[in-house]
């Protein structure tokens, strides 16, 4: 078939690779003028299993009630006059329940592990390189409530395949020596040696060169204005201009922009944008920096090294589709990794970023088909794009191309 995968991030290159494998003739559409220049481009660089908790948990009403208004809190709720906004919110209380939050855990964990398996074989079939570390992701606490209440979601995650192993203090500090000059005293922590870390807008660069040169075509700089369908289904991508490009099946992998593309067509999703930030630090070649991949639970940061850079990144901002930067939040990452590493002397060309995540209630992203035929989706991922791509790209082909897939879709089939 010709397949036209709308999105050039992260999800919609490894869509048009693992179609293109499947002996598709695929085009790829984006606004950008390259790959991965929006939500992939400078996340917390995770491949995290360990993170299957979904933000929707009995647990996080309270919090949420006592961040409004934190400017520099883990997760900020903007209240505004937004009925795509206040729908969200309903729904996320209701995947607050007990019961909600451990099938949701399952649904992710099962997509994050067979992603994980994907990209182990693809790495060395492509000889793909972005600063990857093979180390594991350490989960650290500083509060000893919050580790507590890790000991049991990690006992769950290994009874579905995920090896996340409880830890002492003394034996994080020996998995990242970096942490010892913490001035934040660790009280425990898990730890998944099969998880990975590395730099997704690289992979995603790498990858789109690869299905380039198998005959994915790219198409740079072009806006998308909209989908025309009739009843049978889509009949093509008015572009900005008015040309318009047609194809036998059309990939949605617009990110937190999806919702608006397809709201003309009767379809709605629930997915809203939850702004993330990062801060990349350069490194001293003598820096003694973390190189295992930290998660900061408490605080929702993440810390990777990439090379010769420190990737700081975490907390979420609901605050619609405003891309713009707020120092405050920024300037709470930099004082994060200044406690919990004094001896990093840090520099004064730190590179901030801002990205809308496309989040769904229940962190399950959307993956399959919609009620027209010939229309596929492939978005909401929230933290665990990169987590999941390999996963949902696969999983995406096996269904438009008629193929039983590898794992249950049925967790992430839309409505």
């Amino acid at each position: 078939m010709r397949v036209a995968v709308l999105g050039a991030g992260l999800v919609g290159v490894a869509s048009a690779w693992y179609l293109r494998e499947d002996g598709h003739e695929v085009t790829v559409i984006d606004r950008q003028p390259g790959v991965a220049l929006e939500t992939s481009f400078a996340n917390g660089g995770q491949i995290s299993t360990s993170h299957a908790e979904p933000w929707a948990n009995p647990r996080a009403p309270a919090k949420v009630l006592r961040w409004l208004g934190h400017e520099d809190s883990p997760l900020l709720w903007r209240l505004r006059a937004d009925a795509a906004q206040w729908a969200w919110g309903l729904r996320f209380l209701c995947e607050c329940t007990p019961g909600r939050t451990r099938a949701n855990i399952v649904a992710i964990l099962r997509l994050a592990l067979y992603s994980r398996a994907l990209l182990k074989d693809l790495r060395p079939a492509l000889d793909l390189e972005y600063d990857q570390q093979l180390q594991g992701i350490l989960h650290f606490y500083t509060d000893a409530a919050e580790f507590e209440h890790a000991i049991p979601q990690a006992e769950l995650m290994r009874q579905y395949g995920c090896q996340r192993l409880v830890k002492t203090a003394a034996e994080c500090l020996a998995i990242e020596p970096a942490l010892k000059a913490s001035t934040v005293p660790i009280v425990g922590g898990t730890y998944t040696a099969e998880d990975e870390s590395g730099d997704a807008h690289k992979f995603a660069s790498e990858l789109a060169q690869d299905a380039a040169t198998r005959g994915v075509v790219f198409r740079y700089g072009e806006k998308i204005a909209e989908l025309l369908a009739d009843g049978g289904g889509v009949t093509g991508v008015r572009l900005e201009g008015g040309s318009v490009l047609t194809a036998d099946a059309y990939v949605v992998a617009l990110g937190s922009y999806t919702p608006l593309l397809l709201r003309p067509l009767g379809i709605r999703l629930p997915v809203y944008p939850a702004k993330g930030y990062s801060a990349t630090i350069p490194l001293a070649a003598d820096c003694v920096a973390p190189t295992v991949s930290l998660t900061d639970d408490g605080h929702k940061i993440v810390f990777s090294r990439l090379g010769n850079r420190l990737r700081v990144a975490g907390t979420a901002e609901f605050t619609g589709y405003d891309t713009s930067i707020n120092d405050v939040r920024c300037q709470a990452l930099v004082r994060r990794t200044r406690a919990l590493f004094p001896d990093i002397d840090l520099p004064a060309d730190i590179e901030f970023w801002a990205g809308l995540r496309p989040a769904t209630p229940s962190n399950v992203p959307v993956i399959g088909q919609t009620r027209l035929p010939n229309l596929w989706l492939n978005t909401g991922h929230g933290t665990l794009g990169w987590t999941m791509a390999c996963g949902t790209g696969r999983l995406l082909a096996d269904i438009v191309g008629g193929r039983p897939p590898e794992i249950d879709p049925s967790a992430y089939r839309h409505g």
